[in-house]
């Protein structure tokens, strides 16, 4: 039997089940807010072309007004300065966007704190207990902040959430095998990234790296630690530094 064929039993039978990661994207999408003299994206918006009416009577359809970091989003090397040399997001390798990926669970540390950020050792001790970071692979950094996307204040947190340190984002872009990060919250960084040195680490180092980001994650805790495979493909906007897209994991049941 060929590979493809098992893997279309598998997803029938529900032995290998399909994992919706990603948020819904609506008006009420939260949205990253700079301060000034800062430029903002704008929030989602559909913009109705026709309904069943005069304008068009038998189709519906809309225009869609968005940008392309908001919501459930793919971010390019080309999106940092840092990456500016990179791949827009029509560039990204096709083999990049079918990956195996890894959960780290921090939910009890960033419960406490949500400011926590992600050290190297607290990856060195999830490798320790489940083996090494996958190569060409994904870190998704599970913090339970999905559980606030339904309220947008909440999930914004007044600019405070949880990220990566600005040392553990270098090491995790410059001397891991992992293709990049997934996060739960706004962006891939931490609330108070800005103060950091440097200032946005993860998006300096992962897209000065080559590497990715997906963030606005949910169902993280759908996952296993090790083993499932996450199907990540964004729009080929080209010359987009990212794009809207919708995150599926298969895991095998």
């Amino acid at each position: 039997m060929s590979v493809l064929k098992m893997l279309a039993d598998s997803l029938r039978s529900g032995a290998v089940e399909v994992v919706d990661l990603t948020a819904p994207l609506s008006a009420e999408t939260p949205i990253l807010q700079l301060p000034e003299p800062f430029a903002n994206t704008i929030p989602f918006r559909l913009e109705e072309i026709s309904r069943y009416d005069d304008r068009g009577p038998a189709w519906y359809w809309n225009d869609i007004h968005t940008g392309e970091h908001t919501g459930t989003h793919f971010d390019a090397p080309v999106h940092w300065v840092t990456g500016q040399d990179g791949l827009d997001v029509a560039q990204v390798p096709l083999q990049h966007l079918l990956a195996p990926a890894v959960v780290l669970d921090c939910t009890a540390e960033a419960g406490k704190d949500a400011d926590f950020l992600l050290q190297i050792e607290h990856v060195r001790d999830w490798e320790r207990a489940n083996g090494p970071l996958p190569e060409g692979g994904w870190l998704l950094y599970r913090t339970g902040w999905d559980r606030r996307a339904e309220d947008g204040a909440a999930f914004l947190n007044q600019g405070s959430w949880p990220g990566i340190s600005p040392e553990c984002a270098r090491w995790l872009a410059e001397e891991t095998p992992i293709l990049g990060v997934g996060v739960e919250t706004v962006g891939t960084d931490a609330g108070a990234a800005h103060s950091f040195d440097p200032a946005f680490p993860c998006h300096s180092f992962f897209l000065g790296a080559g590497k990715y980001g997906l963030t606005q994650l949910r169902n993280l805790d759908r996952l296993p630690a090790t083993g499932a495979l996450v199907i990540a493909p964004p729009l080929p906007i080209l010359g987009g530094s990212g794009s809207p897209l919708r995150v599926l994991a298969l895991v095998e049941r």
